[in-house]
């Protein structure tokens, strides 16, 4: 068989994936399909977060703390709210932004401020080594501090990103009140965006597992746009990775943090090679989540001008970026090959993707996730792994049982209906809420998963304040 025949059988496989030419800024033209297979499901609003200077809240993050019976949200201007299970209306338990911590919340534009954050699944047993402990990662214009991370001799310095470890001396106080926080690690910003990424604990993770208390995170590529410093490929750089640590360790080079010994990067022979790299190959990591049923982890990146994906993430995958953008050979900011579409078997190519002229999300394109539902209180969601466009606010789905192999092909919709009886996007009712407050109609959503106890899900945005639930 002819060496130059097999990027065409390998593509004999993919229907999902059409050849439509050797390079092109439009890889999928054929759009996800828009009735077939929808799913509709209920939503009703659940808590409202407070205005920050007259505007809506930058929800970005809600998460349960089943220590402290409750769940917490958060402000990409600085402030973290706590929230009952009853929902009402969000509480301040803690403002990064107050000059007494000395976090200095740099949240100008759209990509920047306090980015997201974690509990050590130990916050609330009292004796254990993470009582107490939470984790915040958030972008600062406090610069004039020794960083962990930077670009490398080309890279600029823009901002700094800070994981910071707080400790509650009473973890079910209504405000924190514990003292300021330890600086973990410290990242130096080239450009002003792609800052940061998702923080998050592997909830499946029981104690006495090897897992137990790994914190992970999602560090993007450093911004501009096509990775111009070409970070993401290199295992001497913490950009453009998904980044695993102890984070009540001390082997880190500045002893503030452990790194896995089960780490692949921690064991690879390169002298250079970051041990704290779990995955490499990314560029905007906005979310990643864990399937309960199997285990799978998921990563939503955000792409460059062409493609969106969801990726399985594994200890040691490479995803691609910036040689790929998704199942294609990454060329530029506006093209891709498709003559050797998901040729190279050293890559975890995604499990799903869209494009950008896929006419549901419109002209603002960008990924975020996502939730795999397991519960039975919503039976058409069950063996779902839900994410959406944050943009428009469109949500899909996929099998999780039965995973896709690239392209849209597997992916449907999720339409909401509310008490009005009507089928609507999310964009629909964040503007619909708009006009009940008498504010601008919002054109987009910045819509973001949040998860409750018993698998409730969540959906949140930064134009009208208010967190929903998706119900039966």
């Amino acid at each position: 068989m002819s060496s130059r025949m097999l990027p065409l059988l390998l593509f004999a496989f993919l229907p999902a994936l059409p050849l439509s030419g050797q390079i092109t800024d439009n890889p999928l033209p054929d759009p996800i399909e828009a009735e077939e297979g929808l799913v509709v499901v209920g939503i009703e609003e659940f808590a409202v977060v407070p205005d920050a200077d007259g505007q809506p809240a930058r929800m970005m993050l809600l998460v349960d703390e089943p220590g402290t019976g409750r769940m917490f949200v958060n402000d990409m201007v600085g402030p973290l709210y706590s929230l009952s299970y009853e929902g009402g209306t969000a509480v301040l338990y803690l403002d990064l932004d107050d000059p007494e911590w000395e976090v200095m919340v740099e949240s100008a534009g759209r990509e920047r401020g306090f980015q997201s954050f974690a509990f050590h699944p130990e916050f609330g047993e009292s004796g254990a080594p993470g009582f107490g402990k939470f984790y915040t990662f958030t972008d600062s214009y406090l610069t004039d501090r020794p960083v962990d991370f930077d670009a490398g001799p080309d890279g600029g310095a823009t901002h700094h990103t800070v994981l910071h470890e707080w400790t509650a001396e009473d973890p079910t106080a209504d405000i924190y009140d514990g003292g300021a926080p330890r600086e973990v690690m410290r990242f130096e910003q080239p450009f002003p965006n792609h800052n940061a990424g998702h923080l998050a604990f592997d909830p499946l993770a029981e104690p006495g597992d090897s897992e137990y208390g790994l914190l992970y995170i999602g560090s993007a590529d450093g911004g501009s746009g096509g990775d111009p410093l070409n970070l993401s490929q290199n295992l001497s750089n913490a950009f453009g990775k998904v980044l695993r640590i102890d984070p009540l360790g001390s082997d880190s080079p500045n002893g503030q943090y452990g790194i896995p010994a089960d780490n692949h990067f921690a064991s690879d022979g390169q002298e250079d090679t970051l041990g704290e790299i779990y995955a490499v190959g990314v560029r905007n990591p906005q979310r990643f989540w864990w399937d309960p049923a199997n285990g799978n982890m998921f990563l939503a990146d955000i792409g460059q001008s062409i493609i969106e994906k969801v990726s399985l993430v594994t200890n040691g995958a490479n995803l691609g970026w910036n040689d790929w953008e998704g199942s294609f050979r990454y060329l530029d900011r506006t093209e891709v090959r498709t003559d050797d579409v998901r040729s190279d078997p050293s890559i975890t190519y995604p499990v799903v993707e869209y494009g950008h002229y896929e006419p549901l999300v419109g002209d603002r394109v960008a990924v975020t996730g996502g939730h795999a539902y397991r519960a039975d209180e919503i039976p058409q969601l069950q063996g779902l792994v839900l994410f959406s466009d944050f943009p428009s606010g469109e949500i899909f789905y996929f099998d999780g049982d039965d995973l896709p192999d690239g392209g849209q092909d597997g992916l449907r919709r999720v339409l909401l209906r509310d008490g009005s009886g009507e089928s609507r996007t999310f964009l629909e009712l964040v503007q619909q809420k708009n006009l009940e407050q008498g504010r601008v109609l919002a054109e987009r959503t910045d819509l973001r998963f949040g998860t409750g106890p018993n698998d409730w899900v969540f959906l949140l945005n930064k134009h009208d304040g208010t967190i929903r639930r998706l119900v039966p």
